[in-house]
C-alpha cells in the first residue's frame, strides 16, 4: 500500500514517525509531504525521511485560505504521481482531495469541534474516517468518528516508544536531579486561535521572578523571543526536546502541546491561555489524572497559587510519576492502534469494538 502522510506543524512529525516505521517494516511505501517549516524538516532529516516540501504557511486568513488552495493542488498532483491508496494525517489537504478523488483520507483530530469552527464545517466532513482520541466523545459533530482510549502524544511519549536519554542534561550542563523549569510560548497565528490570548510578557517576568530561586530556567519559542527573555533561551535539537521535558521539574507556558506532552510523560505542567476549560483531552490530564492544570489569563493569580504551591510540594516528581502510571494502565499504545489501523483499512473500521478485550490488543 502507498501511503501520504501530510505533516503541517512540527509535532505532526513525532505523532507519524513511529507509525511510518512500523508500516514500512510491513512493505508499505510512506510519502511525506511538509510545509516549509524549518524545524518540521530538521526533524524529518533527523529520522531519515525523504518528503517534499510546500510552500510556507501564512498569518493571515486571507493568506491561509489562498495557500490551502495552492497546498490542495500540490498534494493532490503528488497522489496522483505517486499512486497514493491512502492520505493521512492532521492535515485540511488530505479531507479536501479525498472528496474530489479516489484516494481515502484518515484524519487525527484532539482538538474539540467549537473550538476550530473552520475544520469542522470545511474539512472533518470531507475525511473518509476521523480518528480521535476518546476524551472528545459528545464532543464530534459527526457520529462516524473512531474514538480509541489514548491521547497523541502518547503515539511518541508511550513508554514502549520513548526512552529518555540523560545525556541531554549534560549537553546543557544540567546533573540528573537538579531542579530545572522549561517554559514555552505560543505565537497564537493559527486559525482557531482569533481572539485567543497567552502569556503577556508582564506575565512571563512575575513567573520567572518566582521560579529563578528554585533552579534554572529554559525558555523555547516559536518566534522571536522578548529581548527580557533572551537570556532563558533555549539552544537544544529538537529531537532531544523530550527527554530534556522528562527529566525537568516543571513545565510552565501557554503550550498545549508541551502540557499535554508533560502530563504524559509524569513533569507537572501549568497552562496559561484562553482555551483553558476548553480542550477536552487535557481537561481529562487534569481533572481525571492531576497532571496539569490550566488557567486563563485573567485568573493569572490562581496559577501564581497553583505554581507556589507545587514547589512546595513533597516528594513532587515521585508523585506525578505515580499518576503517570495511572494514565498509561488506561491508555493504549496509540502507535500500534494507528498502525494496525490503517494496515487493515477499511476491514479495520467495521472491527473496532468500544470493548476493553478489543483494546487489550494495543496495551
Amino acid at each position: 500500500m502507498r501511503i501520504l502522510i501530510d505533516i503541517g506543524h512540527p509535532a505532526h512529525v513525532h505523532y507519524y514517525r513511529n507509525m511510518a516505521r512500523k508500516l514500512e517494516s510491513q512493505g508499505h511505501c510512506i510519502i511525506w509531504t511538509v510545509k516549509n517549516l524549518e524545524i518540521a524538516k530538521q526533524l524529518l532529516n533527523i529520522y531519515g525521511y525523504k518528503y517534499y516540501v510546500l510552500p510556507k504557511k501564512a498569518d493571515t486568513l486571507i493568506g491561509k485560505i489562498l495557500k490551502q488552495i495552492i497546498y490542495d493542488f500540490i498534494i493532490l498532483g503528488i497522489c496522483i504521481w505517486k499512486k497514493v491508496d491512502i492520505a493521512i494525517g492532521t492535515s485540511v489537504s488530505i479531507a479536501h482531495i479525498s472528496k474530489i478523488s479516489n484516494i481515502k483520507s484518515i484524519v487525527f483530530d484532539d482538538d474539540d469541534d467549537e473550538v476550530q469552527p473552520l475544520i469542522t464545517n470545511h474539512v472533518t466532513p470531507y475525511a473518509t474516517v476521523l480518528l480521535s482520541p476518546d476524551s472528545l466523545k459528545g464532543k464530534r459533530i459527526r457520529n462516524d468518528t473512531i474514538f480509541y482510549p489514548g491521547f497523541h502524544e502518547l503515539a511518541y511519549l508511550h513508554t514502549k516508544n520513548f526512552k529518555p536519554d540523560p545525556q541531554v542534561l549534560e549537553d546543557v550542563g544540567i546533573n540528573v536531579g537538579e531542579t530545572y523549569f522549561i517554559m514555552r510560548f505560543n505565537v497564537f497565528k493559527a486559525h482557531h486561535d482569533v481572539g485567543i490570548a497567552g502569556l503577556s510578557l508582564e506575565q512571563k517576568l512575575i513567573l520567572i521572578n518566582i521560579l529563578r530561586p528554585y533552579g534554572k530556567i529554559f525558555i523555547t519559542t516559536e518566534r522571536k523571543i522578548e529581548p527580557e527573555l533572551e537570556r532563558y533561551q533555549m539552544k537544544i535539537g529538537p529531537e532531544k526536546m523530550h527527554s530534556f521535558l522528562f527529566f525537568s521539574t516543571m513545565f510552565l507556558g501557554d503550550s498545549q502541546t508541551m502540557s499535554s506532552e508533560a502530563a504524559v510523560l509524569g513533569v507537572p505542567s501549568l497552562r496559561c491561555n484562553s482555551f483553558a476549560g476548553r480542550i477536552s483531552y487535557l481537561e481529562e490530564e487534569e481533572h481525571r489524572y492531576g497532571l496539569t492544570f490550566a488557567f486563563k489569563p485573567e485568573n493569572f493569580d490562581s496559577m501564581i497559587v497553583k505554581l507556589k504551591s507545587l514547589l512546595d510540594f513533597p516528594n513532587l516528581r515521585d508523585e506525578w510519576q505515580n499518576r503517570r502510571q495511572v494514565l498509561l494502565s488506561d491508555k493504549i499504545d496509540v502507535t500500534l492502534f494507528w498502525s494496525w489501523f490503517i494496515e487493515n483499512y477499511p476491514s479495520s473500521y467495521h472491527k473496532v469494538t468500544d470493548t476493553l478485550e478489543f483494546w487489550m490488543n494495543f496495551k
